[in-house]
């Protein structure tokens, strides 16, 4: 069993355990954010500057990835060393919702099955599409790129899901949403762009309804065994390069994540790793943009979308080394 931290355990275990050793003035900020007093302007400015940097990044790449991958802006769950095509990989991308709902026991009965479904981190809304027609129900989607939002809300509109589905420009970190509004809340691969990991999971859980199931899914660095302090100085400058990439604040571990939930009175917490179904991804991505295709659309995307693409393979790197993991961590909010 996990042993639970009290929160200035979590805030220093999360300071050594980041993409690199922070300095006093960042260290001073983790613990702010994770214990829950205010942050100095300092601060805050430079999450407003991270938040800018993601729109920024996802107004321009998304309509390449759209172009050649689709609508579903994530990972693909597959068999373990299979060989796919491009068909498969979108085949696999629907997959991953649905061994997603199936880890965290969303009921099928149409009884219980979810009746409102946030979506945060929505991308061009494949999943706020596919989970609205799957359980025939209303599905909010929230992004920090305006261009996403749009485009979202127009491919919803030619699926004729313009009545069940719905996108806004909203921060994750302050959701617009009354407490206890959804019966499903739905993270698929946005958790790694939070700054606050602690002001995350609080807001996934303060909108979930009673009974509501929460899915986390989104890349970690590898958990820390009981001997070590922090990731080795290797590890921390490859992260760093992936970070800076990606827009992407500290990292944390799969263990972290649990250890965030468990003060939030949830019930049926449990994680686990996926790196192992998610492997033929990244080696795709690469193979397609290395495309006349996929060329031709970076170069016309812009530099923040090629920034991206070199990182490529420091991804695949971190997954064959054994340090980035692709998690999904779920539970449930009492009834």
């Amino acid at each position: 069993m996990l042993q639970i931290l009290s929160t200035k355990q979590l805030s220093t275990r999360f300071i050594h355990t980041g993409a690199r050793i922070l300095n006093k003035k960042e260290m001073a900020v983790r613990q702010a954010s994770l214990g829950g007093v205010d942050v100095d302007l300092e601060t805050k400015t430079n999450v407003e500057k991270l938040k800018r940097g993601i729109a920024e990044f996802y107004d321009e790449s998304s309509g390449i990835w759209e172009d050649i991958w689709g609508d579903h802006m994530h990972h693909g769950f597959y068999d373990p060393n299979s060989t796919v095509s491009l068909s498969d990989h979108r085949a696999a991308q629907v997959r991953m919702i649905e061994e997603a709902l199936k880890f965290a026991s969303v009921p099928e009965d149409p009884m219980k099955k979810p009746k409102s479904i946030v979506d945060v981190g929505c991308g061009i809304g494949g999943s706020s599409q596919y989970l609205a027609r799957k359980y025939g129900t209303e599905c909010t989607g929230i992004t920090l790129s305006p261009v996403q939002a749009e485009r979202a809300r127009a491919l919803a509109a030619a699926q004729g899901l313009e009545n069940k589905v719905s996108f806004e420009v909203a921060d994750a970190l302050n959701q617009p949403f009354p407490d206890g509004k959804f019966d499903l809340v739905w993270s698929m691969e946005s958790g790694e762009h939070m700054p606050e990991k602690a002001k995350f999971v609080n807001e996934l859980a303060r909108v979930a309804a009673p009974g509501a199931r929460i899915i986390i899914v989104t890349w970690c660095h590898r958990n820390l065994s009981s001997s070590e302090q922090s990731l080795n100085p290797d590890e921390k400058k490859l992260l760093d390069k992936i970070c800076d990439a990606y827009y992407l604040p500290t990292w944390c571990s799969t263990d972290d994540y649990v250890k965030l939930l468990q003060p939030l009175s949830l019930q049926d917490i449990k994680a686990a790793d996926w790196s192992e179904y998610v492997a033929p991804f990244w080696p795709a991505v690469i193979r397609s943009a290395l495309t006349w295709k996929g060329i031709t659309s970076l170069i016309l995307s812009g530099w923040k979308t090629i920034k991206g693409a070199m990182v490529m393979p420091l991804m695949m790197k971190g997954y064959k080394k054994g340090l980035i993991k692709f998690a999904i961590i779920t539970c449930r909010k009492p009834e």
